[in-house]
């Protein structure tokens, strides 16, 4: 080349040397931020993938924290129902240890009332004080809301869990006896009197057994009233069908309720039994929304789609077929366990009212019944019936801290542990596009390097030889 006022090979090199620079600050800034991704133009349809899985990663990540937030609130709710618990077995003692009238004053027995009045203050001060954050968590805040419940039909109604189609709208739950609830039931025919000769049967229901003496002389009706003198204590009762037929029924109803006559000298022949001396009580068909529900006895337990509650039908809707209608329009407490926003990804819990209003059992009585003053206060005499009330109010707490306790372990639990697998899975995706793999960048930016220092050389020599021009010319 003899030219000077164009020196291709240094514009050549020049080219070079700026795309090699360009390269070198490129894996220099790879290598010092951690990412082969740090703006568009390095790859764009990389940037919109990596950018997207960032998006998944960010609701994964509160998934995750949500739950474990949900499990603190539930578990708070729990620890209070264990007091809760304890206080109620506190109320067993003191009841039976007063039921032994016969070796304690009616001095004590007072001491003793006053000790279940201040359990059950005890009980309606957890219930008004247990909270997480600003929540109350026991004192009705996080139940449901329900509309147009008839009270002589669902005597409880406690709905624990309720995916509503939208917000502010309503649930419609529909409640359907297809088959009543039948009592357990046998029949004695003896033409009006017991047997013919003396006898002995041991009777027994659901609550215990009795053993009766009957003489060849005793009537049907005398049959029945030495029977029903008790009735509390064996759970059946006797009556006369017709004028020479005795009738005994189980006092409850459902399949935990049995009728048991047998022999123990003499002989005589039941009927109307599954056997010559048993019969148990039939539980009603129950359907919830048209889908088959679980009952014993006058509880109906409906868990499916969404839905979770407990039911204690009246005594004249579960021996009828019939239906009943109410509305859940809202309350209880939303968990965002997944990381998109709709009903799948969400948890809805509803946790009754535990207070002495609250617990015990609609057919006998609540625990504010067993305070001072009340219809089954200790000076009453009424310990059966109080020893009821507070073994329905225990069976229910332990109920709801159960419940609380299986949504813990078996939905929040295995949803953190799927969350967690899910967000180590994107995030190695999300990586693989966006993360510097230092290995071959530090491959690329040691070729990178020589190739500056090369081409600088290069040019250094192609800046040199239009010099070789001056010989030419003589200088």
């Amino acid at each position: 080349m003899t030219r000077i006022n164009a020196n291709i090979s240094s514009l050549q090199a020049i080219h070079r040397l700026l795309a090699n620079q360009a390269d070198l600050t490129t894996r220099m800034q790879r290598l010092s931020t951690g990412l082969r991704i740090n703006a568009g133009g390095d790859d764009p349809a990389g940037l919109i993938a990596s950018e997207t899985l960032r998006f998944e990663l960010v609701g994964i990540n509160q998934a995750i924290e949500n739950s474990n937030r949900a499990i603190n609130v539930l578990a708070t709710a729990d620890a209070a129902l264990s007091e809760v618990s304890s206080l109620l077995l506190d109320l067993r003692g003191l009841i039976d240890k007063s039921a032994n009238d016969g070796a304690v004053s009616e001095d004590e027995i007072e001491a003793n009332q006053l000790q279940i009045d201040s359990i059950l203050e005890s009980i309606n001060r957890i219930a008004n004080t247990t909270r997480f954050g600003n929540d109350k968590l026991l004192d009705g805040n996080l139940s449901y809301i329900l509309s147009n419940v008839d009270g002589t039909k669902l005597l409880r109604t406690d709905v624990y869990g309720a995916r509503l189609p939208s917000d502010n709208s309503t649930l419609t739950i529909t409640v359907e006896v297809t088959q009543p609830a039948q009592r357990a039931m046998m029949y004695w025919n003896h033409s009006g009197l017991a047997a013919t000769s003396a006898i002995s049967i041991r009777v027994g229901g659901l609550r215990g057994y009795e053993t009766f003496n009957f003489g060849g002389s005793t009537t049907i009706a005398e049959m029945a009233t030495g029977i029903n003198m008790f009735k509390e204590l064996t759970g059946v009762s006797a009556s006369l069908s017709g004028t020479a037929c005795l009738r005994i029924d189980s006092i409850d109803y459902g399949s935990d309720a049995f009728v048991s006559v047998t022999a123990i000298t003499g002989s005589f022949t039941m009927s109307g039994g599954d056997t010559d001396t048993r019969d148990q009580g039939v539980d009603p068909t129950v359907l919830v929304n048209g889908q088959s529900a679980a009952t014993r006895g006058m509880n109906v337990q409906f868990r499916r789609n969404g839905l979770d509650l407990d039911l204690h039908l009246s005594q004249s809707f579960a021996t009828a077929t019939g239906s009943t209608s109410f509305g859940v329009r809202g309350g209880g407490a939303r968990f965002q366990i997944g990381p998109d926003i709709n009903s799948d990804a969400q948890l809805h819990v509803g946790i009754p009212a535990i207070n002495t209003s609250t617990l015990g059992d609609p057919s006998v009585g609540f625990l504010k019944s067993i305070g001072s003053g009340e219809t089954y206060a200790l000076k009453e005499r009424k310990y059966a019936d109080a020893e009821a009330i507070v073994k329905a109010a225990i069976v229910q707490v332990a109920v709801a801290s159960g419940r609380l306790g299986g949504i813990q372990r078996n939905q929040l639990e295995p949803n953190i542990r799927a969350q967690q697998v899910t967000y180590e899975n994107v995030k190695a995706s999300e990586s693989a596009i966006r993360d510097t793999e230092y290995a071959s960048e530090v491959a690329a930016m040691t070729r990178a390097q020589i190739l500056v220092q090369s081409t600088v050389i290069s040019l250094q020599i192609a800046n040199q030889l239009p010099q070789n021009i001056l010989a030419l010319l003589g200088a």
